[in-house]
Order: structure tokens, then C-alpha cells, then sequence
């Protein structure tokens, strides 16, 4: 199976500005998501940005990375433009890993890829995990979604869903079929050219998802249970310090 890797990154973040340059054991945090691109299989793995201090520190690292506009309102646009760029036909199925997750494990990005592969009916794939405890599951950093019989996404939210109407208290609540979204998507090129021409939802600006776009003007996500979680990502220096142990700790 042959598949692209795009990593949309930008310099601006609202709680830790900088920080795909952020030092991780000595080397920056985007360096090792590009490792785990290159570990997966990828045909080729490319990090989209439009700053040129992220341009300059991939190219210290050796990475391929292209500039882009600085307009785009998401990932996926950006990862359209790549795919526009590069000429890529629309069967071409590129993944769009996150540039703040270091921990990522290579063997997840190459099975969202197959995933779409196998589901032509799907445009978008995504990866899923089991929710585990009620504190997973009221958490609204943790983004739940309902899967039909076939794996489908009916719905992504942060609110804490399907609920178990008959529980008399968190307690007794069964946690089945509560699953949480893992952030890495497969698009097929000639979705995404799709995708960045469609309007925005409401949806989407109330549960702070692009996803919901997806759904909204009617496309398919497919979603499969991760084979591996991924590690902690990277959203606050408490983060990084977090990562920076684990990694240390794996030395060892």
C-alpha cells in the first residue's frame, strides 16, 4: 500500500507559542514526529508550514518540508494545498499526523492509511480507542464518538456520549461502547480538494471539531480501533516536561 505523510505545522498556539520547536532532549519536538512519519512506510513525508522558523529548523534536521499559505483555516486545508502542490491524483491517501504528538507510534499512522484503503466508500479515516474510566469520559479534552455497526462515525463530541440514561450515578455507568478519537486522519487527495472548498457548520465552531464538517455535508468517516496508543502530545510545557521523562525513562 502506497501513501503520503503531510505535518501541518505552525509556530502560533494559543497556550504554548513555539512549541513544535520546543527542545525535547535536546533536539526539537518536530523532529521526532518526523521520525515516526518516516518509520511508517510513507512514501514520502512532508512538513507543511507557513512560518519560516519552522522552515529553517526542518531543514537543520533534514526533514522535506514545503511553505504554505498563511490563510488556511485548519490541517486539512493546509495538507490540500500539498496535495494541489505536488500534483497528487485524487486516489492518493495522505495522513495528516500532528505536529505536537512526538509519541506517536509508526505502526498507527501506516494503519489509518490502509484503514482507508480498505473502506472506498469512506473519504476520511480516523483512528478510536476504548474510554476506560468516567473521569475519560466527562473530560471535555477528551473527544468521544459514536460508531455504527460497520465502524462509521455518526458523531464526534465533547460532551459525554452515547449516555447510559438508567445509570443512578456516575458509578454505575458501563462505559460500553464509549469510545474516545485519536487525532490522526486519512484523506484521499481528491477529498481533501473537496473539503477545503466546503462552508464551515455550526457544529464545528460549537464542539471546536473540523470533523464535523465531514459529517455535516454528508462524506463518511471510517474509524478503526488503534492497534497502539499513542503517547501524551504536547499542548502545554507541563506537557513537554512530561514527554521529555517518558522518553528518558525509555532510554534507560
Amino acid at each position: 500500500m502506497r501513501f503520503r505523510v503531510v505535518i501541518p505545522a505552525r509556530y502560533a498556539s494559543s497556550r504554548f507559542p513555539g512549541k513544535l520547536l520546543a527542545s525535547l532532549a535536546g533536539r526539537p519536538l518536530l523532529a521526532y514526529v518526523y521520525e515516526s512519519a518516516l518509520a511508517s512506510g510513507a512514501e514520502e513525508v512532508i512538513i507543511a508550514t507557513d512560518d519560516e522558523r519552522i522552515a529553517d529548523a526542518c531543514e537543520e534536521f533534514g526533514a522535506s518540508v514545503m511553505m504554505t499559505s498563511d490563510l488556511h483555516r485548519s490541517g486539512s486545508e493546509r495538507l490540500a494545498e500539498v496535495a494541489y502542490q505536488r500534483g497528487w491524483d485524487d486516489e492518493t491517501i495522505v495522513v495528516n499526523l500532528q505536529g505536537d504528538e512526538p509519541l506517536t507510534p509508526p505502526d498507527i499512522i501506516y494503519q489509518v492509511a490502509e484503514d482507508l484503503s480498505h473502506f472506498t466508500q469512506a473519504s476520511v479515516s480516523t483512528l478510536c480507542a476504548p474510554i476506560e474510566s468516567i473521569e475519560q469520559m466527562v473530560d471535555p479534552h477528551t473527544v468521544k464518538l459514536v460508531r455504527d455497526a460497520d465502524g462509521y462515525a455518526m458523531y464526534f463530541s465533547r460532551a459525554p456520549i452515547p449516555w447510559e440514561r438508567d445509570a443512578a450515578s456516575r458509578t454505575e455507568i458501563t462505559l460500553c461502547d464509549c469510545w474516545r478519537h485519536i487525532g490522526i486522519y486519512a484523506y484521499r487527495a481528491g477529498y481533501l480538494r473537496e473539503y477545503s472548498a466546503l462552508s464551515d457548520c455550526n457544529l464545528e465552531h460549537i464542539e471546536k471539531l473540523e470533523q464535523l464538517r465531514v459529517l455535516w455535508h454528508g462524506a463518511r468517516i471510517h474509524t478503526a480501533v488503534a492497534v497502539t496508543e499513542p503517547g501524551h502530545g504536547v499542548d502545554t510545557p507541563q506537557d513537554l516536561e512530561r514527554v521529555e521523562a517518558l522518553l528518558t525513562n525509555h532510554r534507560r
